[in-house]
């Protein structure tokens, strides 16, 4: 699998759920399912290559901004989100992360912001083809800190200096 067909999977997905992240996971399992394991790891590692590559400052505190607060673990979720958006809107969000005011048109603090079922999808579509565990998929670790400078998240001036955008139609 290539990562035009990845995008495909990831935009068909989220586009025949409507952008409700459990269904776009869910259906992600369906389609990953009806096709071989082989497929299946290579999709692991397209996913989590772009989880890994999303684990930055910057995208930390965007994620923060939108959501009203971000911990570890909403921030993990919040990658697979991300992800789960499509390339134009990956790509933007890594680019420039203030950039999500304008790529996310509709944003459900509710619904929106945390996909963890997508990270799962590949372990779930390889199990049922296989019924084993995923392999390694011969990637490095996430890196230990995340990339980027440090930003406090508790200073509101600055993460409103840094991300206007985000700051203007996420905190007004």
């Amino acid at each position: 699998m290539d990562e035009t067909e990845f995008w495909e999977l990831i935009d068909g997905s989220r586009e025949a759920a409507g952008g409700d992240p459990e269904e776009q996971a869910d259906l992600l399992v369906e389609r990953l399912a009806g096709r071989d394991p082989d497929a299946v790891v290579d999709f692991a590692r397209h996913f989590e290559a772009r989880y890994n590559r999303a684990y930055a400052w910057e995208l930390w505190a965007a994620a923060g901004i939108m959501l009203g607060g971000a911990s570890d673990d909403a921030f993990d979720f919040f990658r697979c989100w991300l992800i789960g958006q499509g390339r134009e809107v990956f790509e933007g969000a890594l680019h420039d992360p203030d950039r999500l005011a304008d790529l996310v048109t509709d944003f459900d603090e509710a619904v929106d912001g945390d996909a963890e079922e997508l990270g799962y999808a590949a372990d779930e579509a390889y199990d049922q083809l296989t019924g084993a565990v995923l392999p390694d998929l011969g990637l490095p670790p996430q890196p230990p800190e995340p990339l980027g400078t440090y930003l406090d998240f508790d200073d509101d001036r600055a993460l409103a200096e840094r991300f206007p955008r985000l700051w203007d139609r996420f905190r007004p």
